[in-house]
């Protein structure tokens, strides 16, 4: 019972992602956005797993994704909000 693999492990490529298949992610999100992500790495031609293509789009390749430190506003905001709610 349960959901079936999500790929075929023999034939699916581990390890760090080359600049081509980046690319391919990018390309094919940018064309068909985010949709199902079992049945994204066939669609783009790549040979990975879904949920390698997702977690390397949400944490990695995302347009909108913020790199870096903490800008002055932020910090302040974060140490004012502390103080008002803690560690919740």
């Amino acid at each position: 019972m349960g959901r079936s693999p999500c790929c075929e492990k023999e034939h699916t490529n581990k390890g760090a992602w080359t600049k081509e298949e980046d690319e391919r992610l990018i390309n094919y999100i940018k064309l068909h956005g985010e949709g199902c992500w079992r049945s994204l790495p066939k669609a783009a031609g790549l040979l990975r797993c879904g949920k390698s293509c997702r977690l390397r789009w949400i944490n990695y390749l995302r347009p909108d994704l913020k790199r870096g430190n903490f800008t002055e506003e932020e910090d302040d905001l974060i140490i004012n909000l502390h103080g008002l709610l803690g560690n919740k």
